[in-house]
C-alpha cells in the first residue's frame, strides 16, 4: 500500500524491487550465499531459504522488533507473507508455518557485515533509479 504510514510497505516494496531485478537479486544473493551457504552441508532439515532469511531480518530490523513480532508477521501478516512468497490461506486450510526457533537461527545469519554490504548494493541502485528518472544533469556554463 503507498499510502500507509507503517514502516513495513516501504521495506516491502524494496525487497520486491530486488526480487525483480535481475542484476540486483544475482549481486545480493551471491552475498548471501557466499556467507550463509558456505562451508555448510545440505542435511535435509527442514528450515528457510535465503530469500524468507533476507525478508525476515530486514523486516526485523526495520521494525526493530524482537523474534515474537517477526514470528507472528511470518505467520499472520498477508503482505509478509506474500512478499515471502507464501500463500495467504483462509481459515483452517493448510499453510506454511514458520516455527520460532526456525526463524531466530535463521535470521540471526544475518550480522552486521553481511547488511552493509547488501545496503550498499541496494543504495547504489536507489542512485540509480533516481538519476535515470531525473535525466541528464545539464552542465553548467562558465
Amino acid at each position: 500500500p503507498a499510502r500507509s504510514r507503517d514502516e513495513l510497505p516501504p521495506v516491502m516494496a524494496a525487497l520486491q524491487h530486488i526480487f525483480v531485478t535481475p542484476e540486483l537479486n544475482a549481486s545480493v544473493f551471491s552475498i548471501l550465499e557466499q556467507k550463509i551457504c558456505a562451508d555448510k552441508k545440505r542435511t535435509g532439515r527442514q528450515g528457510m531459504d535465503l530469500w524468507e532469511i533476507l525478508v525476515l531480518g530486514v523486516a526485523r530490523m526495520a521494525l526493530d522488533c524482537d523474534y515474537d513480532r517477526l514470528h507472528y508477521l511470518a505467520n499472520y501478516d498477508g503482505l509478509m507473507r506474500g512478499i515471502l512468497g507464501v500463500e495467504v490461506t483462509g481459515f483452517g486450510a493448510e499453510q506454511k508455518e514458520y516455527k520460532y526457533q526456525t526463524i531466530r537461527d535463521n535470521v540471526a545469519l544475518l550480522d552486521e557485515e553481511l547488511i552493509e554490504r547488501i545496503n550498499a548494493i541496494v543504495v547504489e541502485e536507489g542512485h540509480r533509479i533516481v538519476n535515470k528518472k531525473r535525466g541528464p544533469r545539464p552542465k553548467h556554463k562558465g
